[in-house]
């Protein structure tokens, strides 16, 4: 399947917003969209794609109604140095990632780095989730409720209890993944940091990566350091993250992505 679409898929799945994407030898890239393992090749114009069952159902990860020209041009406006990061890294696009898996991942997220991020996430997939065939799918809460007695298997350390405690409120419908669509990014954030492990970083994340919220500019180490260089605001977390909101708008998690992958390019 060919897919027409203004994106770069090295920095859209390399920068660390989903962590289930791997690079193989060839340079294409794998990993699982909708219960299906699939292939993605670069071409000029988009992507060829082996493996997926809706064509649909790809776009919508890939968020294809974004019109990243537009966007671009909007934060050139706003500021720049955002500007010129987005007119070097064309096509990088943020994903639509399924909300429970995105909020259960980024739970894990916690004090650790991107590479071992992966390795906890595809061992609860491998140990919890329905076979695909070569990879296995991100797995619901009542399948790591039915087997969390091998849970430690997983090696997730201190998250282990919040990431049982979060797939059982979930199942027991405390936690409201689908409800929580309709609120306002705001009320969001509220929400998701009454959960265990859940600050104001991987509420912002899940947010922005899970829930669509383009407002929201998550803080990480590494956006503490450039807002620091760049701008020189530094502080709590609120305060940079309320700066990036306030000088970015709208778009503020994709200039929040510009800045994360800025090192690179």
């Amino acid at each position: 399947m060919h897919v027409k679409m203004d994106v770069s898929l090295d920095p859209t799945l390399g920068c660390g917003q989903a962590h289930r994407w791997r690079k193989l030898g060839d340079g294409s890239w794998e990993g699982v969209i909708s219960g299906n393992v699939v292939t993605l090749k670069q071409t000029p114009d988009g992507f060829e794609c082996e493996g997926a069952s809706d064509m649909c159902q790809i776009m919508d990860y890939f968020r294809s109604g974004d019109d990243l020209a537009h966007i671009a041009g909007e934060l050139s406006r706003r500021d720049p140095y955002v500007g010129g990061l987005s007119a070097r890294c064309p096509g990088l696009r943020i994903l639509r990632q399924p909300e429970w898996e995105c909020l259960a991942t980024y739970v894990l997220a916690t004090n650790v780095n991107v590479k071992r991020i992966s390795k906890m996430v595809e061992s609860v997939c491998d140990h919890f989730g329905t076979d695909l065939g070569r990879r296995r799918a991100f797995p619901t809460p009542k399948q790591i409720l039915d087997g969390k007695e091998c849970v430690g298997e997983c090696r997730l350390g201190f998250r282990e209890s919040r990431f049982i405690e979060l797939a059982q409120r979930t199942e027991d419908g405390e936690v409201d993944i689908e409800g929580m669509r309709d609120l306002s990014y705001g009320d969001l954030v509220e929400e998701l940091m009454t959960i265990n492990g859940v600050g104001p970083k991987v509420a912002d994340c899940v947010a922005l990566f899970g829930y669509g919220h383009m407002e929201a500019f998550p803080v990480d180490v590494r956006i503490q350091k450039v807002m620091k260089t760049v701008y020189g605001v530094e502080g709590t977390y609120r305060t940079v993250s309320a700066y990036g909101r306030n000088l970015f708008g709208g778009y503020a998690g994709y200039a929040q992505e510009f800045l994360y992958y800025s090192e690179f390019i």
